[in-house]
């Protein structure tokens, strides 16, 4: 016969033991758990922007993107002569289709972009107008009402969300216009919907210190070079990593916006803007390759028109973006945002699909 002592005793140590594996079980899940909320995502998130003056071309370029798009922006709202939303014949005739090829497949968030060009009674735009800001933001009541504008038009058409794009803000206006992203991200949150806030590359720091939390914001990282300056790439590497760095600032997780195509400057002064299609047909008229520039990753190259006028180009195509969206991860921002679609090369679209795909399993 056993001894009942040995046996109560060897019955203990195997309680004490399941025990310690049980809590070391656990322990190690929690562990893991905890080690999986903190690991960044270093996957890239994608979303792009469609014109309403180009949303033919932009459409097209949606089909081929769509399926790694987060959401796709319809920039597409002004204002009119009495600080109501005004929206053109091209919004009302694209956006059927828009809100069509987004619901196909991966359903996308379709969100409204809303920018401060306000169009006078004969038609004519006043671009980026920041005395509109001033009337809309002034008053509590004044920001209230532009909020139920807005409201009732996301409702309308079924947009998931809205962007606001309010661009030369006087310094008075700040705290004024930081209520009402406070207000109507409160208000949007309520009914279900989101708001993505644009930042210019160059606002100041006083400014950036009275963003509301809540709200996604995107700071835009090009026109480093442009119709302001003589030729040169919209963006490079070093101020990505600075715009990247200043964007931390703001709690969340928030996006770098990135933008294809290019400039052509012409020895007579004129600057136009080019689509990287537009800009891939004046190369093929000269007799070298275009030149890749290091410090950005852009091309360039130069040409003579027919009328015998010297022009310098400078454009992104897919390898430049590629580098660019590597500037942004690197310095911990990978939420991108693409500048516009319409008239994309087909070997950019295909590198912009491949690097998504490929940054989801890493």
């Amino acid at each position: 016969m056993k001894n009942p002592r040995r046996k109560w005793a060897g019955a203990l140590v195997l309680m004490a033991l399941c025990a310690a594996v049980s809590f070391w079980w656990l322990r190690t899940e929690e562990q893991e758990k905890a080690l999986q909320v903190q690991l960044p995502q270093t996957g890239v998130k994608l979303s792009a922007w469609i014109t309403d003056w180009q949303w033919r071309t932009g459409i097209t370029d949606l089909k081929q993107l769509g399926s790694e798009l987060e959401e796709i922006h319809f920039f597409a709202a002004y204002f009119n002569h009495k600080d109501e939303l005004h929206f053109t014949s091209d919004f009302r005739e694209g956006l059927p289709e828009f809100l069509e090829i987004s619901r196909k497949g991966k359903q996308l968030r379709r969100v409204l972009t809303i920018v401060n060009d306000r169009f006078d009674t004969n038609g004519t735009a006043d671009q980026k107008d920041p005395e509109l800001i001033s009337r809309i933001v002034a008053t509590p009541e004044s920001r209230s009402l532009h909020i139920g504008h807005i409201l009732a038009v996301v409702f309308q058409h079924g947009f998931s969300g809205v962007e606001l794009d309010y661009e030369k803000v006087r310094k008075e206006d700040w705290a004024n216009l930081s209520n009402l992203y406070k207000e109507m991200y409160e208000r949007l949150q309520a009914e279900g919907f989101s708001l993505r806030i644009v930042l210019e590359p160059g606002i100041s720091q006083s400014s950036f210190e009275l963003l509301p939390a809540g709200p996604d914001y995107v700071l835009m990282a090009y026109n480093l070079y442009g119709g302001h300056s003589g030729p040169g790439p919209k963006a490079d590497h070093a101020m990505i990593r600075k715009l990247a760095d200043k964007l931390q600032g703001i709690p969340g997780e928030h996006a770098i916006a990135l933008s294809v195509g290019g400039f052509d400057w012409a020895n007579n002064g004129k600057v136009v803007s080019l689509t990287e299609k537009r800009a891939v047909e004046l190369a093929h008229s000269i007799s070298d390759n275009p030149k890749r520039d290091p410090s950005s990753g852009a091309l360039y190259f130069e040409y003579t028109d027919d009328q015998g006028i010297g022009h310098t180009v400078w454009y992104a195509d897919g390898m430049t973006i590629a580098g660019w969206m590597d500037t942004a991860r690197d310095a911990g921002i990978s939420k991108i945002a693409i500048w516009r679609l319409g008239d994309m090369e087909e070997d950019t679209l295909q590198q912009l699909q491949e690097y998504h795909q490929h940054s989801q399993h890493k």
